[in-house]
C-alpha cells in the first residue's frame, strides 16, 4: 500500500475497522508518488476520488481501477534528481465511506425558546437521533473534509447537532401551536424536519436518511401545569364524583368487611408507553437512499457521470451555497442565481434580542420571535 517506493506498483485499499470513518486519504501522510498502473479496489460500500497534481481527476465506483499518472517505476527518480529524488507529480486517493452511519444524537444544548398559545414563552429540550450517508463523494471532500487523513463522525456530529436544533426550533413554531397537542405527532414532526433539513445537508455532499424525536420536554413548572390540566379534564363533573364517591361508600358499609378497593389501580401502569410508542416506531415504506439528479429529480445509477434525463452532471466539485446549484471546475459565480462561489452565507440576527441565527432561519433560537 506504500506510496512512495521506487520500483512495485501499489496496490491500494482500505477497510473501515472502527465503524466511524466516512473518508480515508492513501497514503495517510500526505500526498505519495502513486505510479502508471498502480491498482486501486473499492468496496461495494465505498467510493474512490484520485487527485493528481492537486485536482480531483475522477471518482471510482466498486471494483478494480488501473490508475494513470506520470510517475513510471524508477525513471521517475531520475526525473526527480533536481527536487531532491521527490517527484512533483504528487498523487493520493480518497477513500469515501458510503455506507449508512447510524444513531448518531442529537439534543438541545440549552432549552430553546417556543411560544405556545395557551402557555405563552416557554423554553423547550428535546433530543433524538439521526442517521446520515455520504452521497456526492467529491463535494464531501471539498466542503468538509478537504486535506484531512481521516474524517470521522465526530468531527461532524457536533456541527449537525446545531443544525438540526435550530430548524427543529423554527419547525416546531410553524407545526405546533401548543405543547397540549404534541402527543401524537412525533411520527408528523420527524417527518417534516427530516424533509427541512435535507438542502442543509446536501450542501455538504451528505444525506439525511433517518431522523426520530425522542422527546420533547418543557421545563418542571410547565409540567406541573399540564398535569393540573390532565386532573381537571379527567374530572369533569365534580358534583356527580362527590355523589359517586358516596354511593360507592354507602355500597362498602352494607358489605360489611369485604375487600373494599382490591384491584383499583390494576393497569394504570400500562398507560405511559403506549403514549411515546409511535416515536420509535420505523415508518412505513421507508428504503435507503437512491441517487437522484439534483436539477430534474429523476433516478440515475451510482456510477453515472451525468443524469440520463437532463445530461446534468452528477460527480459535484462545489455547490452554490444559495441555490443549491451544481458548479463546474474553476467556477467564479452560479449559473443559475449568479451568486459568487466565494460569497459566505450571512447570519440573521434577531431584531429583537439581536442573537445569531443560521440562515433561513423562520424563528429566533434565544427569544422565539419570527425572523
Amino acid at each position: 500500500m506504500g506510496a512512495n517506493n521506487m520500483v512495485f506498483l501499489e496496490v491500494i485499499e482500505w477497510f473501515d475497522e472502527t465503524g466511524k470513518e466516512l473518508l480515508h486519504r492513501i497514503p495517510e501522510q500526505g500526498s505519495g508518488e502513486i505510479k502508471w498502473g498502480a491498482q486501486l479496489i473499492i468496496r461495494e460500500s465505498q467510493a474512490g476520488v484520485l487527485f493528481y497534481k492537486g485536482k480531483a481527476c475522477d471518482a471510482f465506483g466498486p471494483g478494480r481501477h488501473t490508475l494513470r499518472t506520470g510517475n513510471i517505476p524508477i525513471i521517475n527518480k531520475i526525473m526527480a534528481i533536481p527536487w531532491a529524488m521527490t517527484s512533483p507529480l504528487r498523487a493520493e486517493a480518497y477513500i469515501v465511506n458510503m455506507k449508512v452511519f447510524p444513531n448518531l444524537r442529537w439534543g438541545t444544548r440549552d432549552p430553546v425558546a417556543f411560544k405556545d398559545s395557551e402557555l405563552g414563552l416557554i423554553r423547550l429540550r428535546a433530543h433524538g437521533v439521526f442517521n446520515i450517508q455520504v452521497v456526492q463523494p467529491l463535494l464531501f471532500i471539498n466542503t468538509l473534509a478537504g486535506t484531512m487523513g481521516k474524517f470521522t463522525t465526530e468531527e461532524i456530529e457536533d456541527y449537525l447537532k446545531r443544525v438540526i436544533v435550530s430548524r427543529f426550533n423554527d419547525h416546531l413554531g410553524e407545526h405546533l401551536d401548543s405543547i397540549f397537542n404534541l402527543p401524537g405527532q412525533y411520527e408528523a414532526l420527524s417527518a417534516g424536519l427530516q424533509d427541512r433539513l435535507r438542502m442543509d445537508f446536501i450542501h455538504f455532499g451528505l444525506a439525511l436518511t433517518h431522523l426520530y424525536i425522542g422527546s420533547i420536554t418543557p421545563p418542571p413548572e410547565v409540567q406541573e401545569a399540564i398535569d393540573d390540566r390532565g386532573r381537571l379534564n379527567v374530572i369533569q363533573d365534580l358534583d356527580r364524583l362527590v355523589k359517586l364517591k358516596a354511593a360507592m361508600a354507602m355500597e362498602k358499609a352494607a358489605q360489611g368487611q369485604g375487600e373494599a378497593g382490591a384491584g383499583l389501580g390494576m393497569g394504570m401502569g400500562f398507560m405511559m408507553p403506549a403514549m411515546f410508542a409511535d416515536a420509535f416506531r420505523p415508518r412505513d415504506g421507508s428504503s435507503p437512499v437512491q441517487a437522484v439528479c439534483p436539477d430534474c429529480g429523476r433516478p440515475v445509477s451510482r456510477d453515472a457521470k451525468f443524469c440520463p434525463s437532463c445530461g446534468h452532471q452528477q460527480v459535484v466539485i462545489h455547490q452554490c451555497a444559495g441555490c443549491g446549484k451544481n458548479l463546474p471546475a474553476n467556477a467564479r459565480f452560479c449559473p443559475r442565481c449568479g451568486r459568487r462561489v466565494d460569497e459566505k452565507p450571512i447570519p440573521l440576527v434577531c431584531p429583537h434580542c439581536k442573537a445569531e441565527n443560521l440562515p433561513n432561519s423562520a424563528f429566533c433560537n434565544q427569544c422565539g420571535e419570527r425572523l
